[in-house]
């Protein structure tokens, strides 16, 4: 009997297409290079000195991933923004202690890779990371056959900041009086897509789906990436007595805000404050869902939440409008008894 060779790449594994991933990627790694980094993609391990200006650093890491929203850029053939979103998740969560994104790395793993497709959402990720002043350097792409079904695949991110040990935003200042601010979204940004993928299923099935939403082809409107706020708010830092930050994501404006406020205050949002857009008047009216339950699910057009002092609420809003942020007075802090609530009304 004669046992026929096997190599890896008959088991699935192609180690050519992976290095020529590698070699797409490095020029768009490079693009995010910034103080710090030492050596980037192509060790074992990616190294990172913490710039010098920081007295008492102190390091702040997240990780998150795109949740089912992959679904639909598998469906629709749209990756070039899912690298987006799988940075603005982490970054837009490190930025909320006050601190600022130095390095990301990413997992990318598929059951038979695309080079192609790898490299768009790979391009998204340098291109999240350059936006945000994050410097990618490493990950991990991972070919495992059987896994996962053809054309599919999963990501995660991880991002690690550093923020001055006296300047970490705890929200333990905030107090009754102070203002809330609240940072337009881009969209859906990367929660809720088990729900929008049901209104889409829906819409198809009556023939309602929109032309268009917010201006936008449906679809685009739809994979429309994660909102970046870190720039613009890292610089509002700087210049204003932000108490607290809370990133909209999974548990809409109900869940996140009370994660930032301390023990005996409330938030007290102002129903109409800001705009409802025609993607969440769409989704609202065709998944019929409740005002709570919009609140509770999707950012519904409030990706990031600043709470100011009174006093210096005006001057916040108006640098971070210059800068290119549409900002909403949506709010204000109230005492309660016990715990940490928020009601729109």
């Amino acid at each position: 009997m004669t046992t026929t060779p096997l190599s890896y790449k008959d088991a699935g594994v192609d180690i050519d297409a992976g290095d020529a991933l590698v070699e797409r990627i490095k020029p768009l790694a490079k693009k995010t290079m910034r103080e710090g980094v030492l050596a980037g993609i192509g060790g074992f391990g990616a190294l990172f000195e913490v710039p010098k200006r920081y007295k008492e650093p102190v390091l702040v890491s997240g990780t998150d991933g795109v949740g089912t929203k992959l679904k639909l850029a598998f469906e629709w053939n749209m990756h070039d923004t899912v690298g987006i979103d799988l940075v603005a998740m982490s970054v837009n969560d490190v930025l909320v202690q006050g601190a600022e994104p130095l390095f990301f790395l990413d997992y990318f793993a598929c059951g038979k890779l695309d080079v192609n497709t790898a490299a768009a959402v790979v391009g998204g990720i340098a291109k999240g990371c350059e936006l945000s002043g994050c410097a990618l350097i490493g990950g991990e792409t991972a070919e495992m056959p059987g896994m996962y079904p053809s054309g599919e695949y999963d990501l995660a991110g991880f991002a690690v900041g550093a923020v001055e040990k006296s300047k970490i935003l705890t929200g333990k200042d905030v107090t009754p009086g102070d203002v809330v601010l609240g940072l337009a979204s881009s969209g859906v940004h990367s929660n809720g897509f088990s729900l929008v993928r049901k209104c889409i299923e829906r819409a198809e099935a009556a023939g309602t789906v929109p032309a268009t939403l917010d201006g936008q082809p449906f679809k685009q409107a739809l994979m429309a990436p994660t909102r970046l706020y870190v720039k613009n708010v890292l610089a509002a830092l700087a210049a204003h007595p932000i108490k607290a930050l809370a990133h909209i994501t999974g548990g809409g404006l109900l869940e996140n805000i009370p994660r930032v406020l301390p023990e005996g205050t409330a938030a007290h949002l102002t129903k109409g404050s800001w705009p409802q857009t025609e993607l969440f008047a769409w989704l609202q009216a065709t998944a019929a869902i409740s005002d709570f339950e919009m609140n509770r699910t999707f950012n519904n057009g409030i990706g990031m939440v600043v709470v100011i002092d009174a006093a210096s609420a005006g001057a916040c809003a108006a640098m971070l409008r210059e800068a290119g942020e549409t900002v909403y007075e949506i709010g204000v802090i109230a005492a309660r008894g016990e715990g940490a609530s928020v009601t729109v009304g």
